[in-house]
């Protein structure tokens, strides 16, 4: 019995992979078409020579399709820094885009920095892992 319920579990697994695959793919032809329809769109470069309130929503735009990609990235190799990643990239959305008050600024200012922090935790904890799998921290005379 225990052996069907494995053999459910790897089943229910690949099809996860499958749809995520697919889920990128999907994403992948929207940030191309994204892409192309904001370069393809001349009267953007023309606002942005006239009014300097276009270049807010041009950056909008911009942050939207960097975020797109954060989060193909992060559906393509599923792991916790592609994720802070993409929770640092909204955060600063929100704060550069976004009409903020004095106090939103320093939170969003705060969750970076703190992000940061537990990136590089992470990133550091898994270097070490590696080290000690390999036993590349061994120094030879």
């Amino acid at each position: 019995m225990e052996d069907r319920a494995m053999k459910f579990k790897k089943h229910i697994q690949r099809w996860c992979g499958v749809l995520e695959m697919i889920m990128s793919v999907l994403m992948l032809i929207g940030i191309l078409f994204s892409i192309f329809s904001l370069v393809r769109d001349m009267d953007i470069f023309q606002n942005l020579l006239t009014d300097t309130g276009a270049f807010k929503q041009y950056l909008d735009q911009i942050f939207m399709l960097v975020i797109g990609i954060e989060f193909l990235v992060m559906l393509c190799r599923p792991n916790s820094e592609n994720v802070i990643e993409v929770l640092i990239f909204l955060v600063a959305r929100h704060m550069i885009v976004g009409d903020t008050t004095p106090y939103q600024d320093f939170v969003s200012v705060i969750s970076v920095a703190l992000l940061c922090v537990v990136r590089r935790y992470l990133r550091n904890a898994r270097e070490d892992r590696q080290e000690k799998k390999t036993g590349s921290g061994l120094h030879q005379d």
